[in-house]
């Protein structure tokens, strides 16, 4: 028998790895988990895992899109694993944990890493774990550690980095500090500009959001979908120059010829409708190719009716259920306050009965807020303070404070006072409400009632922590 000569067998071998298919393309294709664990199975039979850091690198990353637990899946792959981890698949897990539930979980698992040595952080690793940090309770603490780790690492100064430490300082309401570092960048790409407008927007600062996005626009840097959302929410909200601002995007993104979206029409609509311009609102609106989400009616709906046109948000509200989009509890608020507006309280009646039965929605404080309202403009006092006392959930100060309106306006002393008493056992510290009163008691020309309760006034002034049940008992037995 003649053997073969070595370079035969290298050919023959060769030959056969050609022949075998690429699993890691495969995996990079995968539609499904359970295509992707065919694959996964394969590369275990073919020992592919214990010898190609690529291939396993490529699973790991088609499990974190694919799975139902992305970041359960890439713990329990890489805990499988014969061969060392790369940076590429420790990076990968650490962002499917940052986007996961619990987003805490990144944090202990990266300080292994780092204890370990098997990860040396840098440019790609800080955005995941900024994007973690963001999304804790508490995310201040976090996101200046992790600042003062990326400045001894020197990768602070990177777009990427820096775009995480401004969304991560953004969160934390500490826009000095966002913007400190907005500013210390070398290079600003579009991201961290859209994160900065999108930062100043979400804070309320609406004046310096527009003031980021011209800047952005003037860079040479072109907005897309949330940077163009998240000024437009601020022209919505602006207290000077938003429709005009509003107005100019909108022309941008026609002269750009940027397509007009769920996200962005809803905005456009939005803004138009809060600044009063309701016929470019409407005209918006109709535009639109596809009106499917719920937000886009709620922010019609409600402009319409807080500017008045009561009678049309109801009709757009019917429209909205004859196109086929269910309301929402959102879309009930608007649709409620827009019968306040328009004092239309036979509808609102009838639409807040109908709530749970037609759309399976249970009233919740603002809608009994916008019924109490409009029933206190009515001079329904009494089935105001009933509707309060029968509420599905806990009433707050404010709600008790419409009522206390509603009887300051119609000189209604006797409810007032129960109200008083209410939003005292809510809210102690509340000496405005004395005020309240007590100029309902002179009205009424019951000075020695106003007498009394200058007396406990005063002695509530004394107190640092008045005691809710002694005060309120006082008011309640002034008169």
């Amino acid at each position: 028998m003649q053997i073969p000569s070595a370079p035969l067998d290298a050919a023959a071998v060769a030959a056969r790895v050609r022949r075998r298919p690429n699993l890691s393309l495969l995996a990079d294709r995968c539609a499904s988990s359970r295509a992707l664990a065919r694959i996964h199975a394969a590369m275990l039979v073919s020992g592919r895992l214990a010898e190609d850091a690529f291939a396993a690198s490529r699973l790991l990353a088609a499990y974190t899109v694919l799975s139902a637990d992305p970041a359960a899946a890439a713990l329990a792959l890489l805990g499988s694993l014969r061969c060392a981890p790369n940076s590429f698949m420790l990076n990968t897990t650490l962002r499917a944990l940052a986007s996961s539930p619990d987003p805490a979980a990144a944090f202990p698992f990266f300080s292994r890493l780092r204890g370990t040595g098997a990860l040396a952080p840098g440019r790609h690793t800080f955005p995941f774990l900024l994007k973690a940090a963001a999304r804790l309770q508490l995310p201040l603490p976090v996101a200046e550690q992790l600042h003062a780790l990326a400045v001894r690492h020197g990768v602070h100064l990177d777009a990427y980095v820096a775009n995480g430490l401004v969304r991560a300082y953004s969160v934390a309401g500490r826009l000095c500090a966002a913007r400190r570092v907005f500013d210390e960048a070398p290079e600003r790409n579009a991201a961290v500009y859209t994160t900065m407008v999108s930062a100043y927007a979400q804070n309320g600062q609406h004046e310096d959001a527009m003031a980021a996005f011209h800047e952005m626009f003037r860079e040479g840097f072109e907005p897309r979908d949330a940077a163009l959302a998240s000024v437009l929410l601020a022209c919505a909200r602006s207290a000077s120059g938003g429709l005009e601002m509003g107005r100019h995007v909108h022309d941008l993104m026609a002269e750009r010829g940027v397509e007009v979206g769920s996200i962005v029409g809803t905005a456009l609509v939005d803004m138009y409708a809060k600044n009063g311009a309701i016929r470019e609102a409407v005209a918006v609106f109709n535009a639109m190719p596809g009106r499917r989400t719920p937000a886009t009616w709620n922010a019609l709906i409600s402009g319409l009716g807080h500017h008045g046109h009561g009678d049309r948000a109801l009709d757009m509200f019917r429209r909205m259920q004859q196109e086929g989009v269910l309301p929402n509890a959102t879309t009930l608020v608007g649709a409620l306050s827009s019968c306040c507006h328009a004092g239309l309280l036979d509808d609102a009646r009838r639409l807040f009965r109908s709530m749970e039965k037609d759309f399976g929605i249970t009233p919740g404080i603002q809608h009994y807020g916008c019924m109490v309202d409009l029933l206190g403009r009515a001079g329904l006092l009494s089935e105001a303070e009933e509707m309060i006392r029968g509420m599905t959930c806990e009433a707050d100060t404010v709600i008790w404070g419409a009522l206390l309106t509603a009887c300051k306006n119609h000189g209604d002393v006797e409810i007032a006072e129960r109200a008083v008493v209410e939003m005292l056992k809510l809210d102690p510290s509340n000496h405005g409400v004395y005020v309240v009163l007590s100029n309902l008691y002179a009205e009424a020309g019951r000075w020695q009632d106003v007498d009394r309760l200058r007396k406990v006034m005063k002695g509530a002034r004394l107190s640092k922590i008045p005691g809710a049940s002694g005060l309120a008992q006082s008011v309640a037995t002034a008169h």
